[in-house]
């Protein structure tokens, strides 16, 4: 490109092609011109094409005329036999790929200017992406957000060569925004999982800082989910100190529902790995068993938890009773899909803790009106559960539906050491047991007397041969 000197002549000659690129397809080729600029060693030079580059593809996404979808490789496409237009599309987007690309790289420019304007473009086209996706939707209405593009630039942002707090300040005016923030943490969480292989004390500080400063602050319910949902496998794993989360699991923990359950799981990971006491975690726990648990989305996420937290063999008895006894009485009350899932859980309870075989082996169990077991107690080590019997098994086991009694009547069998693995039904619902009932195979039907009846009141001629008589 023969450029005008100083960075006047630049920017109209990188106008002009600009233009002729948004005026016709055939002076496509242009768009080489402008990225080359991109690689100049003077910063101003820089500093237009990028500024060109922005308005440029910019206009490109908002006209539709980028490839959409999984992108093919460039020569197969050009030598192919496709439309013009889906080569041209395939080749823009290419270019576009191209573009971001060299962007990332000016993120660790030794010029803040050129930081800044980097910064900017790109996250002008993450706005774009979302507003215009370059994937295809699985469903009408799925917001796409951009997350590789997004990648890009956060992994830029936390550069380990380069000191980006000057950048970074800029970009705090944009965590303003749910879906920013959260993608900012999960793209985070990846650019730190990358080189702290490399820098392992100096990175797990820097993330931990940054997480513990967000969490200070009160996220509104749906980010509090978002945020527990990784927890336990993205963020504890990097901390330099994870104990440091405890706070934050607690408030979380008191906010009840699906938020505590996701907050009992990171405590767990503290308890069990890092040695963190919190002797209210199973009366916590205890607390969520309530009927709706049956019926709520989260209700497969929390028996595999619940199954999990109640694992150990060195829980004491009384504890293990009283998860028994509780989730026994909900189930009186329980779907049948939730029950042929709780029913098992409860045996291997069993399983694993035989002190509690006593619930079930009890020669003179409780009345039903006498019951020692105290439904309103919140403590399960005041329950009294241990005192009980599991009479509601005996009692499910004249449930309307066979396969549930079936399931409770199990506990008059001598109660086999493998345990019976819960995670095939965690997730059945009332459809599939319907769907599966009606595939079910029904005996021969059973004659009820000697000679089939014809009709309603006998054979026709029968009918009126006794009409006739009496008459």
């Amino acid at each position: 490109m023969e450029r005008e000197p100083g960075a006047a002549g630049v920017r109209r000659a990188l106008g002009r092609r600009l233009e002729a690129v948004l005026a016709s397809r055939s002076e496509a080729n242009a768009v080489f011109d402008i990225l080359a600029v991109l690689q100049s060693e003077d910063q101003e030079e820089i500093q237009e094409a990028v500024r060109t580059c922005s308005r440029l593809f910019g206009a490109l996404l908002e006209r539709g005329e980028l490839f959409v979808g999984q992108l093919p490789s460039e020569e197969m496409v050009m030598t192919g036999s496709q439309g013009a237009t889906r080569k041209y599309k395939v080749w823009m987007r290419h270019r576009y790929h191209s573009c971001c690309n060299r962007l990332g790289e000016l993120l660790g420019h030794p010029s803040f200017q050129v930081k800044e304007l980097a910064l900017s473009a790109l996250l002008k086209f993450v706005q774009l992406e979302g507003a215009h996706p370059l994937e295809k939707s699985k469903w009408e209405g799925n917001y796409l957000f951009p997350r590789e593009l997004f990648k890009l630039v956060v992994g830029g942002l936390l550069s380990p060569e380069e000191d980006q707090s000057l950048l970074l300040s800029q970009f705090r005016e944009y965590l303003d925004y749910d879906d920013t923030r959260y993608h900012t943490m999960q793209a985070a969480v990846d650019a730190v999982a990358r080189v702290t292989g490399q820098h392992p004390e100096e990175h797990r500080r820097v993330f931990q800082a940054m997480w513990l400063s967000f969490l200070k602050h009160k996220l509104p319910l749906s980010l509090y989910k978002k945020v527990l949902l990784i927890v336990h496998d993205a963020i504890l794993p990097q901390l330099a100190q994870p104990t440091l989360m405890i706070d934050f699991l607690t408030r979380a923990c008191d906010l009840g529902g699906a938020l505590s359950l996701l907050a009992l799981n990171g405590l767990f990971i503290l308890i069990h790995k890092h040695n963190l006491e919190y002797p209210d975690f199973y009366r916590k726990l205890y607390g969520l068993l309530d009927p709706s648990v049956f019926h709520v989305k989260y209700r497969a996420r929390f028996f595999h938890l619940a199954d999990l937290f109640l694992s150990s063999s060195h829980l004491p008895a009384y504890l293990v009773a009283a998860f028994a006894k509780r989730l026994a009485r909900l189930a009186l009350t329980a779907p049948p899909e939730a029950l042929l899932m709780v029913l098992p859980f409860i045996c291997n309870l069993l399983r694993r803790h035989p002190a509690c075989r006593v619930l079930v082996h009890r020669p003179h169990g409780p009345e039903l009106d006498a019951d020692p077991y105290d439904p309103g107690e919140e403590d399960p080590a005041q329950s009294r559960a241990l005192e009980s019997s599991l009479w509601e098994l005996q009692a499910l086991q004249r449930h309307y539906h066979p396969e549930v009694s079936k399931a409770a009547s199990v506990i008059n069998q001598a109660l086999s050491m493998p345990e019976v693995s819960i995670a095939p039904l965690l997730e059945l619902t009332a459809y599939e047991i319907f769907e599966r009932d009606l595939k079910k195979k029904g005996p021969e039907p059973v004659p009820l007397e000697f000679i089939p009846a014809q009709g309603l009141l006998g054979r026709p001629g029968e009918l009126c041969a006794q009409h006739f008589t009496l008459s």
